[in-house]
């Protein structure tokens, strides 16, 4: 018998085609949100936010700039999930500010983290804290789609878009993020391919023990 997590993870797949009139409750997208903002990230930093797209004049804007892919108007939501260009000694300052609040310690307790933290970020180009940032918020993404599975909620993430298009629309450069990867969510169409069965490679060919 498969356990819960299996047959929920076998029940997803990238979802093509939503029906449009089928929305996700305000519950449900609450704790989705919440499961992004609880996602593990590198140092606890949180290098990410993540858009909730619903105005449709927005969407339809949007859409030819994603290979004019349906998702991206008929899902109940569309959540840009983005990376923070402005990882700095501000920022992680704040970081070390809700740390202090949110478990009564002094800072001085926490200098030698933050130290490190500066450090490791001061190492690297702004294009390679980007590109650090940017795999952080993949992360946030495995664990929303993990979410959406277990909720029988629809979802599919999306890569194919021009991302500085969508970062004009968007207006992202001037809050300091860039768009990183999209995720629809909602119900599949009737119309969608939902009953092909999912093709994986066999154990032997995806794991090695050593």
């Amino acid at each position: 018998m498969k356990s819960k997590i299996i047959d929920d993870l076998t029940w997803r797949y990238a979802t093509k085609k939503f029906d449009p009139k089928k929305k996700v409750s305000k519950k449900d997208l609450d704790e989705l949100l919440e499961v992004l903002r609880l996602s593990p990230s590198s140092y606890g930093l949180q290098p990410w936010k993540f858009l909730v797209i619903t105005d449709k004049k927005i969407r339809e804007k949007l859409r030819p700039r994603a290979r004019g892919q349906a998702q991206v108007t008929d899902a109940s939501h569309l959540i840009v999930l983005c990376a923070r260009t402005d990882i700095d000694g501000k920022y992680i300052r704040k970081y070390i500010e809700s740390i202090i609040k949110v478990r009564g310690v002094t800072r001085k307790s926490l200098k030698a983290y933050e130290d490190r933290m500066n450090a490791v970020m001061k190492s690297k180009s702004h294009e390679e804290r980007e590109e650090w940032a940017s795999r952080q918020v993949c992360i946030a993404l495995g664990m929303l789609m993990a979410a959406c599975a277990q909720k029988r909620i629809d979802c599919c993430p999306m890569e194919g878009f021009e991302r500085g298009k969508f970062d004009e629309i968007l207006e992202l450069e001037k809050s300091g993020l860039k768009s990183v990867v999209l995720c629809p969510i909602g119900y599949r169409g009737a119309d969608d391919f939902a009953k092909n069965k999912k093709v994986r490679f066999d154990k032997g060919d995806v794991f090695g023990f050593i």
